[in-house]
């Protein structure tokens, strides 16, 4: 049986894909925006991945996740192998393929991707996205302090000039779209709609694990960034202290 572990983001899409999936022992979602906090994302990871392993009746683990600021390495489980997209975020679980991402962001580097789990997180850049900084910053800051933090978000948010929308058909509303032309209107961006691709993700919930697409990663091993096209890979962790 297999135990999935998904941020939130996906959840929709996730429950969708896996509605006819008998072989789904359980689905658990974590909260988006954990890879802000790599460590912290790591430790709640570790819980899930742990309780899954207490399950007698699980024999392997699906993250939902890309590398995800690597807040998925060195994960320890002792008894069922994880299994991971070769991803460096979830943009690849939506696009269906890491090279085809990898084409697209040599195409257009400058990239934002939008998509319906994360457009109603709020976190994507947009007019609502500064309106509630400024609010949530001005209940616990001077105004110098917030002015200061604004211009720090102004500073990243100046690293981007194109908004992507991107979805799995699940979910997906014209409002979501709108939304996305929106904000690039907003920040002076292009825009542009991409098609999603459910390949991926639906074959990772599926078990269809192939080398090129995914690491399965044995009990004793962690997961590690490379510095080639295979994204991650597996090495043996030394014993717990």
């Amino acid at each position: 049986m297999l135990a999935v572990i998904a941020c939130n983001v996906l959840e929709e899409e996730v429950r969708h894909l896996a509605a006819n999936c008998r072989h789904i022992h359980s689905l658990v979602f974590l909260p988006q925006g954990l890879h802000n906090e790599p460590a912290r994302l790591q430790r709640v990871l570790q819980e899930a991945v742990s309780a899954a392993e207490a399950e007698p009746t699980v024999d392997a683990i699906a993250l939902v996740y890309g590398l995800c600021s690597r807040g998925v390495e060195n994960l320890r489980h002792e008894r069922c192998p994880i299994v991971i997209a070769r991803a460096h975020d979830c943009v690849t679980l939506f696009l269906g393929d890491k090279d085809r991402y990898a084409e697209y962001l040599r195409q257009h580097p400058g990239t934002y991707w939008y998509s319906p789990g994360w457009i109603r997180s709020q976190a994507p850049p947009g007019p609502e996205r500064t309106a509630r900084l400024r609010r949530e910053y001005a209940e616990r800051f001077d105004a110098d302090e917030v002015e200061y933090l604004m211009e720090m978000e102004a500073h990243w948010i100046a690293n981007y000039n194109r908004a992507a929308y991107v979805g799995l058909g699940v979910g997906e509303t014209a409002k979501d779209k709108d939304y996305t032309r929106h904000c690039a209107a907003c920040l002076g961006w292009d825009f542009d709609l991409v098609q999603g691709d459910p390949a991926l993700l639906r074959a990772l919930l599926a078990g269809e694990w192939d080398e090129r697409r995914f690491l399965i990663v044995p009990p004793g091993h962690g997961i590690r960034l490379t510095a080639d096209d295979a994204i991650i890979r597996a090495v043996p962790l030394p014993p717990a202290p």
